[in-house]
């Protein structure tokens, strides 16, 4: 994670499943609370498998962020990702950035 102004992009790695979502969740939670960013990038561009818990966790910080007053964005997903994220209607509110989302 780094912070840079009113900005805090969190770079997620490797399988995100029900375990790892969990201890990210926490992570990134106690950071947002701590630091107040007016603006969330989740970069989804070392994530090379996820499941229903990656959904859970994006929807768990637009939902944090939104009662702080922050918003959410999501970039750099694979093709695979951009897919189950477009299905799941992630798409249609929260921003998903990156040529693979499109």
């Amino acid at each position: 994670m780094e912070q840079r102004g009113a900005v805090l992009t969190v770079w997620l790695g490797g399988e995100i499943d029900h375990h790892a979502a969990g201890q990210l969740r926490a992570g990134i939670d106690a950071r947002i609370l701590a630091a107040m960013p007016q603006r969330v990038l989740l970069d989804f561009g070392g994530v090379t498998f996820m499941d229903s818990s990656g959904i859970g966790l994006i929807l768990g910080r637009q939902r944090l962020l939104g009662s702080t007053g922050g918003t959410l964005a999501v970039q750099g997903v694979s093709r695979p990702v951009a897919r189950m994220l477009r299905l799941a209607g992630i798409d249609s509110v929260i921003p998903m950035e990156g040529s693979a989302a499109k």
